[in-house]
């Protein structure tokens, strides 16, 4: 969440930059939040003028008893300003719970360096590789996955619904050899630290990285038990950390995670419904960084960098975009977009997006450090990149090497994994 000091110093400025995100409720949420962080300060400041008076007020009822003195009158004044207490320590738990529920509505304020506008001003900051040029017509994505036996998109909707695919003998394999080969890239190159987490998380899981309350429809609950099945590792990755103070000598560090994602995008019916381009479960390999703040500008470029990488071993053509400040996501303050080139469906498509938050999701999961030896701790910047998501990048893979008969050439970073060179077509 937003600094609310950063709100009560310079509400002009906020709101300027909140007004960036082209979102006409932010601003009414920010007269909410100074009006209770005025309301949160004016009982406060009753309260300790109080909690002072009924100090002094006990020492004058002990110099009475002791001096034999009746005390009735001071005892009832304490009695009522004790109850009073007690009213207005109610009415600031409620006021705080009120702020602190607005705050999490509030999105992040982004980086100067943002473009203003709508995803229509979107910027290419560079690009990579060339789109192939093909002698015939290439095929989509998923005619090459039924014709080389590897993807099976009837089974899995009749299994759980459109938007769930089967992956089967290669296709499964393929699977198994993309993640092997990016947690390989990552911890061995990159130097990230895999770990493995839970597929479900619980509600503070969920608000500390911005998930909740926005995107609640967008997530799959188990209601039963209060949890939810991740829409990213970003999300138990980041968690591993709430509420601790991490050592600023191990600043900066990042870890990596292999995991199945879950989406319901609610909003999103009827769109990319062909294929893999949209759909509700899909494995990911993910990329979470953690660092003091003046580190972050670096670091998300060096993150980017090592997503860029796993393209490039890949042999796809990418692009890598600045996304503008009304198509930058809720808890961002800066993304960059990495887009790889698909043949059959003739696009480009996003495969990866690498964000800084700045100190946001570490106010809401509430992640520090010491600075040095006896400071006091400070909110860590959080990062977090696709290092890449499977689906589109299968498409890409497919699409791309694709030959006139059919089969499809396997990139050479990948044939170790995979243990060959070639997908061809059942029956040949």
């Amino acid at each position: 969440m937003i600094d609310v000091k950063r709100l009560r110093q310079d509400p002009d400025g906020s709101r300027a930059a909140l007004a960036r995100r082209l979102d006409a409720k932010v601003d009414a949420a920010v007269d909410r939040i100074l009006a209770l962080d005025q309301r949160r300060r004016e009982l406060l400041v009753r309260t300790e003028a109080l909690k002072a008076q009924r100090n002094a007020q006990s020492d004058q009822v002990a110099q009475r008893k002791k001096a034999g003195e009746d005390a009735s009158a001071l005892l009832a004044e304490l009695k009522a300003s004790g109850d009073e207490v007690k009213q207005l320590d109610v009415l600031v738990r409620e006021v705080d719970a009120e702020l602190e529920g607005t705050l999490l509505e509030v999105p992040n304020i982004l980086q100067a360096d943002v473009p203003d506008g709508d995803a229509t001003q979107n910027r290419i900051v560079r690009s990579w590789g060339q789109p192939r040029r093909f002698d015939f017509t290439p095929k989509p994505h998923w005619e090459l996955g039924a014709a080389l036996g590897i993807l099976d998109l009837p089974a899995g909707a009749a299994v759980a619904g459109s938007g769930f695919p089967v992956f089967k003998g290669a296709g499964a394999k393929l699977l198994r050899a993309l993640s092997s080969f990016m947690l390989d890239l990552h911890t061995s190159r990159h130097g990230y630290t895999e770990v493995s987490v839970p597929y479900v998380v619980n509600r503070a899981s969920m608000q500390g990285t911005g998930q909740l309350p926005k995107f609640a429809d967008e997530l799959y609950a188990v209601t039963a038990d209060e949890l939810f099945l991740i829409p990213t590792a970003e999300v138990p990755v980041t968690n591993l950390h709430r509420d601790h103070i991490l050592d600023a000598a191990a600043l900066p560090f990042g870890y990596t995670a292999w995991t199945p994602c879950f989406r319901r995008e609610a909003g999103a019916a009827g769109k990319d419904t062909r294929g893999l381009i949209r759909v509700h479960q899909f494995d990911k390999v993910e990329l979470v960084r953690f660092c003091r703040p003046q580190d972050s500008e670096a670091q998300h470029e060096l993150l980017t960098g090592h997503a860029e990488a796993v393209l490039q071993a890949l042999e796809l053509p990418y692009r890598v975009l600045a996304l503008a400040a009304g198509d930058t996501g809720f808890g961002s303050a800066r993304t960059y977009d990495l887009e790889a080139w698909a043949a059959g469906v003739g696009g480009w498509l996003e495969v990866s997006s690498s964000s800084t938050f700045t100190d946001y999701q570490a106010r809401r999961a509430n992640i520090r450090f010491r600075p040095e030896p006896g400071a006091k701790p400070e909110f860590v910047h959080t990062l977090n990149a696709s290092g890449v998501a499977f689906p589109r990048t299968i498409v890409a893979l497919l699409e791309n090497n694709q030959e006139s008969d059919g089969s499809v050439r396997i990139p050479a970073s990948l044939v170790p994994y995979l243990g060959t060179d070639r997908l061809t077509p059942r029956g040949t």
